[in-house]
């Protein structure tokens, strides 16, 4: 009970500063549910995207975006990522569906599919769901919420969670955290874009800006090696893709300040994921990265010589 007072409590604080209602018609807030354990654990522990949207909210926010593709390209992401986390059910099957629409309407990337065909294959995912679960997809976004976030801890117990933690000595009597956070969104077109950077490389330690981007993507496509990221800075550009530098230099910068910000507070290498919503940049997370064992001596020695820690 003390729980789900506090989190309707702090629901409403985010309504405020958002200006749209968790579950409203109108103008649906969406959030995502993600893991916060004390120490960085990539990829191992569950996330759940645009959680809150339904059937009809979807329309009111096509309407409201005068964006159709916007919206259902949200849900049918919603409904992958839940099925996957909170219904155990199999994600390979969503892939399928994705992969036989784009074949039946003969376009090779997810970003060809406009409105309609997004839409088309969310009423095939919500079939997938009612095959699998004798039920239909819920619709209640607080009966939503409490599903993700009972599966967001629960993952901390999940094969891959488990394993990660014996490889690196992290106790398991320590659990995690679950955020919740207000979505922005990285797919509502060409001036937004989602990225992972580090604020060194961690290979080498080289004190460069290291890091992919993907123009009009959700921040687990990058991750999930759907499509070819472009790099961050012309520097390390050596693809065909353009970098963040060139498509949207003024966002660049800004990303620039927050590197060094992060770094003089941090006193570390940090790993972040940004997205960028009709070229404002939000910061979703940051922990300190990952890195090769050259890479931390090199990193620790610089970062003494610029007076960022201390030699000690």
């Amino acid at each position: 009970k003390k729980l789900i007072k506090l989190v309707k409590k702090e629901i409403s604080t985010i309504e405020k500063i958002s200006k749209k209602k968790f579950g409203d018609l109108t103008n649906p807030l969406l959030v995502s549910v993600r893991s916060g354990s004390r120490v960085s654990m990539p990829g191992m522990m569950d996330t759940i995207l645009n959680l809150g949207i339904n059937d009809k909210s979807v329309i009111s926010l096509a309407k409201k975006t005068n964006d159709k593709r916007f919206a259902f390209d949200s849900y049918r992401r919603f409904i992958q990522m839940y099925s996957d986390v909170v219904l155990n059910l199999d994600g390979g099957l969503f892939e399928d569906a994705l992969e036989h629409l784009k074949l039946s309407k003969r376009k090779f990337s997810d970003t060809e599919l406009n409105g309609d065909d997004l839409a088309e294959l969310v009423e095939i995912y919500k079939e997938i769901v009612f095959d699998g679960t004798k039920a239909n997809f819920p619709q209640n976004p607080l009966e939503q919420l409490w599903a993700a976030i009972s599966s967001v801890f629960l993952s901390w117990k999940n094969k891959r969670a488990v394993t990660y933690r014996k490889l690196n000595s992290i106790p398991d009597n320590w659990g995690t955290a679950v955020n919740v956070q207000a979505m922005v969104f990285g797919n509502m077109g060409k001036d937004c874009a989602t990225g992972v950077a580090f604020t060194r490389n961690p290979s080498t330690g080289e004190n460069t800006f290291f890091g992919e981007y993907l123009i009009n993507a959700q921040g687990e496509d990058v991750v999930a090696g759907i499509r070819t990221p472009g790099p961050l800075s012309i520097d390390e550009n050596s693809s065909d893709m353009s970098s963040l530098e060139e498509k949207m230099s003024k966002v660049y910068l800004e990303l620039l300040e927050v590197r060094s910000k992060l770094e003089k507070h941090y006193g570390d290498m940090q790993d972040l994921e940004f997205t960028i919503e009709k070229n404002k940049l939000y910061m979703l997370q940051t922990r300190s990265g990952k890195r090769s064992a050259e890479a931390g001596i090199r990193i620790a020695v610089e970062m003494a010589e610029q007076n960022l820690i201390s030699k000690k």
